[in-house]
């Protein structure tokens, strides 16, 4: 794949960043470095870079609030780093503006991985369009229009079924938390609102994924959200 220009890691730890920095070598051509949070801010203005990979455990400032830093005047993915499991901090990641999440400990195989898929989603985002056709395996959706087509036949969609796929397709390879699909959809969660949007989607998967038992595009995270799952 295309190098990257420019990957700022964010750690403490200078052995971590180390072994960070040779694996991210593969794939972009100047990898940055910061051992604090206030220093990863700042080279994240200076360098404007097209990936930021941060570590939670920081000594000076909580990385959550880095990431929302960066993410409330940039739009370069993010991947943190992170020694919590649980889904309630997954939730807060996402919610905070990561992109994704390597749970700790972790290989550099896996976080190359990650770290790829991300600069192959903000480089689809970036190449098509608003107005062009997304179009993956059997299906082509014109977000404008309104269009759904599964081999070439029309798929008719309520108008929630298409804010929902709207929302998911244009955040593809990125999962999208409960709320977060809340806020794109409704502008607010209220009732029982994880059932009602787990029968949207289900409804949405039976009329987009070849198999809805076992679906291939519209993935759920447990107890997180959902993602979308194929190249723009």
């Amino acid at each position: 794949m295309p190098h990257a220009g420019c990957i700022l890691v964010i750690d403490d730890e200078p052995h971590l960043r180390r072994a960070i920095r040779n694996a991210l070598r593969e794939v972009a051509d100047r990898v940055v470095e910061a051992g604090t949070g206030a220093e990863g801010i700042d080279l994240a203005a200076a360098e404007q870079p097209d990936l930021v990979v941060l570590d939670l455990g920081l000594p000076d400032v909580n990385g959550l609030d880095v990431c929302r830093e960066i993410r409330r005047w940039a739009t370069m993915p993010i991947v943190v780093l992170s020694a919590r499991h649980g889904e309630h901090d997954k939730v807060q990641l996402l919610e905070g503006g990561a992109d994704d999440y390597v749970t700790k400990p972790f290989s550099t195989v896996e976080l190359l991985a990650r770290v790829k898929a991300q600069l192959r989603r903000a480089r689809a985002q970036r190449a098509i369009p608003a107005d062009t056709p997304y179009v993956v395996g059997p299906l082509s959706m014109d977000l404008v229009r309104r269009v759904l087509l599964r081999d070439g036949t029309a798929v008719h969609l309520t108008p929630i079924e298409w804010n929902i796929l709207r929302a998911l397709v244009l955040a593809s390879g990125r999962t999208l938390t409960h709320q977060q699909l809340f806020d794109a959809v409704w502008g607010r969660a209220y009732g029982n609102a994880q059932q009602y949007l787990r029968v949207h989607i289900t409804n949405l998967r039976r009329k987009i994924e070849p198999e809805p038992s076992a679906p291939r595009y519209i993935v759920t995270e447990p107890g997180v959200g959902y993602r979308f799952e194929g190249a723009a």
